[in-house]
């Protein structure tokens, strides 16, 4: 495939899928993409990462801790993120949010807490966030509309409201589409991206989820960004 100017905003080659095959992959990943960032989720994909920063001038990192993951986070969690920040190659807060999804994640009042350090620390480094939302539409919103301000950043794989995404919009936002765009059942999805505009919209992977269509099902790459993309 030629050369696209495309980058994938969010990626999670760290992730045990791509453990087999990771240093195949990515080198052919750079002979296509102009660049990809890779948010974390807790300390040992912090530190994958950091590490495929060093190895790939084309890979970026975002440092954080995932609301899935929380459990047993580090005392010094702010510490370390501040330090990792220090390297030009981290450029964003994240994979940082709130997830009512599962019940075994940490409870709400938790995940707020800890959300709340960390979109503090966006401040302090001037850096933008990378924010994950399931099942959290309200708290989300309210937080942001009340709690925090001054902060900018990406609402990732968005799943929410047009009606949301058009108040993201106007609160000075970015929103990115994974693969599920794609999907036939998307219909609430494609009515989101339709109100985003061009300047404020970001495409990603997500991977190695949600692969797009024709690949539904299948483990995804930043290959395939191009289905998204188009």
């Amino acid at each position: 495939m030629a050369k696209l100017n495309l980058w994938d905003t969010h990626a999670h080659l760290d992730d045990v899928q791509f453990d087999k095959d990771r240093d195949e992959l990515i080198p052919q990943l750079g002979e296509t993409l102009a660049g990809i960032i890779n948010p974390a989720v807790d300390l040992e994909s912090c530190e994958k990462i950091m590490r495929l920063t060093e190895q790939y001038p084309f890979i970026y990192a975002a440092v954080g801790w995932h609301p899935e993951n929380l459990k047993g986070i580090p005392h010094d969690f702010e510490d370390k993120i501040a330090h990792w920040a220090q390297n030009p190659k981290v450029v964003a807060v994240g994979e940082i949010g709130l997830d009512y999804y599962w019940l075994e994640n940490e409870p709400p009042e938790v995940q707020k807490k800890i959300l709340l350090k960390q979109l503090d620390l966006c401040k302090q480094l001037n850096l933008p966030f990378i924010f994950h939302d399931r099942e959290a539409h309200g708290d989300t919103m309210e937080i942001f509309q009340k709690e925090i301000t001054g902060v900018r950043g990406v609402f990732h794989c968005y799943s929410g409201s047009a009606e949301m995404a058009k108040e993201l919009v106007k609160l000075g936002w970015y929103v990115s589409f994974s693969g599920s765009l794609t999907f036939k059942n998307a219909v609430k999805t494609v009515e989101a991206a339709a109100v985003v505009p061009l300047d404020r919209l970001l495409i990603e992977t997500d991977c190695p989820y949600l692969a797009p269509h024709p690949h539904r099902g299948e483990r995804n790459d930043s290959s395939l960004m191009h289905f998204t993309a188009e």
